[in-house]
């Protein structure tokens, strides 16, 4: 009777215990995530957490991307992690897409015994999985999103314990996932809003802009007319109607100019508006090929950005080297690729410095090498340090000035990327930059 009653009170404490054990392991992940609101930040502490409590050497969380089609390894943890990162397999494929597409749990103590195992991932990578416990991640409407897979126990196989503690995560982890998202969502909504209101708000600033220079255009016009009709009638005056003339040929000549600046400028600023507001609600407006005077593009910017170089004191030049051929190119990008690097070079000049933009073009050398265009933008500023060199064209550039975030470069090389060209730079502190575009000036694939 004795044995009995230890044996039982034995397996109540073992009861027990796993309880506690399954409590911890709930409160370990709701203290790790609940402060966590970005999706890439949780799905990484979440699968720390689940190999801690499991005791197991790797593991991966797969979620599923609609847009691809795709089940990607959004995190990973263990030996052949980085090669193993943002590989995408198809829904239905190996264990993660047999879970998935069931949404059960699935539990294996000899892996390559399993006929859905994909075996060619781990030959690639050169790693033996052993055991495994896989769990679907449900949204609240119990509908799969993801794969949480839990790799290779450290002392034996995984057992019912480890399979509840799994699965417990795994709802823990699928509920702040989905929780962060509909958080981003909602961030997002509120920068969309936000956006709208900006470019409401540009739009009605711009507009008595815009109306101002077309009045000033048309009045001015009239005015001359009636000016030079008066001066003809002067011809007992000849010399006063030649001072007249004199003192009025200066503005006479340049206000077309200034007129022209000022609806270019108005203009360029709607269409950025619009193309940010279209962004940040995911609409990226598909590149427009078309045949470009590249040369009639670059002298737009130059002289749009000629009053901010003439504010800063420095001067800027077009140079046109040579023949410069039409281009079937988004005549929109690459505007805004010349414009982003004369303003930045601009903006790195000190007064008496000058920057030049040379366009000019190289003849096709072989099915490899097509012709180009070549945009060159060269300044005397201050020059680039190695350090925000090395990163000037990537998604971590930097900008060196106040408040700069270094997105015009991103601009420019995601022009480039479009268009298929390079970029290539040469800087040296104190001596200044030169920041070259080849552009192909046949039609691209970017299918």
């Amino acid at each position: 009777m004795t044995d009995i009653g230890e044996d039982r009170t034995a397996k109540l404490s073992a009861t027990v215990q796993e309880l506690e054990r399954q409590l911890a392991a709930t409160h370990t992940i709701t203290a790790g995530l609940s402060s966590i609101t970005r999706v890439g930040e949780l799905v990484q502490q979440a699968l720390d957490i689940s190999l801690e409590i499991a005791d197991a050497e790797a593991g991966s969380v797969l979620l599923y991307d609609s847009d691809a089609g795709k089940l990607r390894f959004e995190y990973v943890v263990g030996e052949k992690a980085d090669e193993l990162m943002e590989t995408e397999i198809e829904p239905d494929q190996g264990i993660a897409g047999l879970v998935f597409q069931t949404g059960e749990i699935h539990i294996s103590e000899d892996v390559a015994a399993e006929q859905a195992h994909l075996q060619d991932i781990g030959e690639k990578l050169g790693y033996t999985t052993q055991n495994m416990v896989a769990v679907p991640l449900k949204s609240s409407a119990g509908k799969p999103f993801g794969v949480i897979e839990v790799l290779n126990k450290r002392v034996g196989h995984f057992d019912e314990n480890d399979v509840n503690l799994i699965d417990i995560m795994a709802a823990q982890i699928a509920v702040a996932i989905e929780n962060a998202r509909l958080q981003e969502e909602a961030r997002l909504a509120e920068v969309v809003k936000f956006i709208g209101n900006i470019s409401h708000d540009v739009k009605n600033m711009i507009t008595p802009v815009r109306t101002g220079a077309e009045t000033l255009q048309m009045i001015a016009d009239e005015d001359y007319a009636q000016l030079d009709e008066a001066l003809a009638g002067l011809k007992n005056l000849p010399q006063a109607a030649d001072s007249v003339r004199q003192a009025v040929e200066g503005l006479r000549e340049i206000y077309p100019e200034l007129i022209d600046m000022i609806l270019e400028g108005t203009e360029v600023v709607q269409q950025r508006m619009a193309e940010i507001s279209a962004a940040v609600k995911g609409i990226v407006a598909e590149p427009h090929f078309e045949p470009t005077d590249v040369a009639a593009v670059g002298e737009r910017v130059v002289n749009l950005l000629r009053s901010h170089a003439k504010s800063k004191q420095v001067v800027v030049a077009l140079q046109i080297v040579g023949d410069v051929p039409e281009a079937t190119v988004d005549a929109r990008q690459i505007y805004n690729a010349m414009y982003n690097l004369i303003y930045n070079a601009i903006d790195a000049c000190d007064p008496g410095d000058s920057v030049a933009l040379r366009l000019a073009s190289t003849p096709a050398d072989g099915p490899d090498q097509p012709a180009q265009i070549v945009i060159e933008c060269a300044d005397t500023g201050s020059g680039i340090p190695d350090d925000v060199r090395e990163k000037l064209f990537t998604e971590d550039a930097v900008s060196t000035k106040p408040m700069g975030t270094g997105l015009g470069t991103r601009i420019v090389a995601n022009v480039v990327e479009v268009h298929h060209g390079a970029i290539e730079v040469e800087s040296e502190i104190g001596v200044g930059t030169t920041i070259r575009l080849r552009i192909p000036v046949g039609p691209v694939d970017n299918s």
